[in-house]
């Protein structure tokens, strides 16, 4: 088998420029890894997966306009055996379980090392899952209290986005700029959620955050 035919052709998402600089060159110093792409909102991930083909998407969540959450679910509907590996800021604990139920092939959070990164991308591209170990207590961890789910686990993705930043101290007027959303739409999924945890007030969901470690 030829090095082109071995070589895993690489669309990178993420906004910040000088992060995908960074991981372009990562890359760059393994000759059967190539970044084929580059988008800056999810959006362009979507209407360039539409045109070109490739082995694997390195997705951020956090990225304007559509969520990366969004996008994940968009990809898996219309290209359901393209991998996905999720490289964000946010911690396990905040999204990674979510994520991998949502199609993601893995997750790994930006601080990770150069060297965990190489390995989750070859062995998605071998058709596997990678996971941490911290990450693989928690799924079983989830798969034992499935059937008494915590609260935050009720809430969509996008109430779920909305709470975190609801418990980061972040204003209904700032995260419907954020959000690209409108303030009125954003109070309404404040007072979706403080209904379905059936709680009253933002300091409520604070308190909720720091206890079950939501919060960055």
């Amino acid at each position: 088998m030829t090095e082109e035919k071995m070589a895993i052709r690489i669309l990178i998402a993420d906004d910040h420029t000088i992060f995908r600089e960074g991981l372009k060159r990562i890359l760059s110093e393994h000759t059967d890894l190539i970044v084929a792409d580059e988008a800056s909102n999810g959006q362009e991930v979507l209407d360039k997966i539409r045109k070109n083909e490739y082995n694997m998407i390195l997705l951020d969540l956090s990225m304007p306009g559509i969520t990366g959450l969004e996008v994940l679910k968009q990809l898996k509907n219309e290209k359901p055996k393209l991998p996905v590996l999720i490289l964000s800021m946010h911690p396990e604990e905040q999204y990674a379980v979510r994520v991998l139920k949502a199609g993601a092939s893995g997750y790994l959070t930006k601080e990770s090392a150069s060297d965990e990164l190489i390995t989750a991308i070859r062995k998605i591209s071998q058709g596997r899952k990678y996971i941490t170990s911290s990450l693989a207590e928690r799924l079983a961890f989830e798969v034992e209290i499935d059937s008494e789910k915590p609260p935050h686990e009720m809430l969509s993705d996008r109430e779920y986005q909305v709470l975190l930043m609801i418990a980061s101290g972040k204003a209904v007027k700032q995260i419907a700029g954020e959000l690209f959303l409108s303030a009125k739409t954003v109070s309404s999924y404040r007072s979706r959620i403080l209904g379905k945890m059936n709680m009253k007030t933002n300091a409520e969901l604070m308190h909720y955050a720091i206890k079950h470690q939501l919060q960055d």
